[in-house]
């Protein structure tokens, strides 16, 4: 890194590699299952309806307002001198051997459906909703645009989970990445508007822990339950678990 470097010169690469993420997977699943193969896979689609254009509208709007507020903190969290000196960053992905570079991956996505659980839960208290986590529920019916479509203070607790991570335990900025990149990937997943996983994987001994696009499209067309991001143990033990449809809520 040059010597005349500034922290916030970072700042451009961060927010074209995080946009970049979402544009790229979020309109390549739009493109495959919303153009290619609409009619193909119809048999697929969660909710036969499609959402319509000022919902993708909305949904890429305040996605593109989540990204920028995630690269601002991305930013001054991994590249801010005096922010980055409270962290546990390591110089070396090896650092601490490879089996504690691979096995820390399951750790952080288990520590981050619990936080994203009680978040999202806090987020469903009436003040919250009404002000800040209704712009997320707008979309009845998801899209891939909506992976990132919060209202700035959803996104600045959604991206809370960085400084957490990086603070708190030692990482390597591979692991935040790929953390980033798996997140991402996931959160379109679960806004497809389509199952992947067959019925035989969610009724399996394992699947039956996954938290699929099916429960997640449930909780967008209930507004509630299933709060979880990645799996369904929260859910499970809270008793908030959703599996089948009831009579649709007509307003977010």
């Amino acid at each position: 890194m040059a010597p005349n470097f500034a922290w916030w010169e970072a700042f451009p690469t961060v927010l074209w590699r995080i946009g970049g993420r979402y544009a790229l997977f979020a309109g390549l699943a739009f493109l495959l299952f919303y153009v290619w193969k609409r009619s193909a896979w119809s048999s697929h689609k969660i909710q036969p309806r499609f959402p319509g254009k000022n919902d993708l509208r909305r949904e890429v709007f305040y996605s593109s307002l989540t990204i920028l507020i995630f690269a601002a903190v991305v930013t001054v969290v991994m590249f801010h001198p005096q922010v980055r000196a409270w962290t546990q960053l390591m110089d070396l992905p090896n650092q601490r051997g490879w089996l504690y570079y691979f096995l820390i991956f399951p750790v952080l996505l288990f520590l981050h459906d619990a936080y994203f659980y009680w978040a999202h839960r806090l987020m469903h208290l009436p003040w919250l909703y009404k002000r800040v986590h209704r712009v997320h529920h707008q979309s009845t019916n998801p899209s891939p645009w909506a992976a990132y479509s919060f209202h700035p203070w959803e996104a600045l607790v959604e991206v809370g989970i960085l400084p957490l991570f990086v603070m708190g335990l030692p990482l390597h900025k591979s692991h935040v990445v790929l953390f980033f990149l798996f997140m991402i990937v996931y959160n379109v997943y679960g806004h497809l508007g389509y199952e992947l996983y067959p019925a035989s994987f969610v009724k399996s001994k394992w699947g039956s822990w996954v938290n699929t696009s099916r429960h997640h499209n449930l909780h967008h067309a209930r507004f509630q339950g299933n709060y979880g991001l990645y799996f369904l143990i929260w859910d499970r033990w809270m008793g908030t678990l959703k599996t089948a449809p009831e009579t649709p809520v007509s307003k977010p």
